[in-house]
């Protein structure tokens, strides 16, 4: 379950990613694992929330294109964030067959990565 806080919806368990250094940390330490559209890096960060970071790099598509998947991948956890096991550091970057995508195939994709790297509960 999400709240608002001060107009910004807020996530119960986990926290945003926004460090260029802690993505960077994760992809050198990290796992990854990745499918059709996403790509996702998981690491243990030994916290009792995750903190989850979304990339969606220029190749995707322009600005619009690019923040309009960025939405959907956090929509996406939002809503399945109750199914994920805390003590994660996640990235999730989006790749070029994510670009026109409905929200149930970009859900699909994430949880889909979540069962493979085992930290769905």
């Amino acid at each position: 379950m999400a709240f608002f806080h001060s107009g910004e919806l807020v996530m119960k368990y986990s926290e945003s990613l926004k460090k260029n250094k802690d993505f960077q940390n994760i992809y050198k330490k990290g796992i990854s694992c990745a499918n059709k559209y996403l790509v996702m890096y998981q690491m243990e960060n030994g916290k009792s929330r995750n903190r989850i970071g979304i990339s969606v790099s220029k190749k995707v598509g322009n600005s619009i294109v690019r923040h309009r998947i960025t939405r959907l991948v956090r929509e996406s956890y939002r809503l399945n964030e109750e199914s994920f096991r805390c003590g994660y550091d996640l990235v999730v970057i989006a790749r070029a067959g994510a670009k026109g995508r409905t929200y149930q195939e970009i859900e699909s994709a994430l949880l889909h990565l979540g069962n493979l790297h085992k930290i769905l509960v």
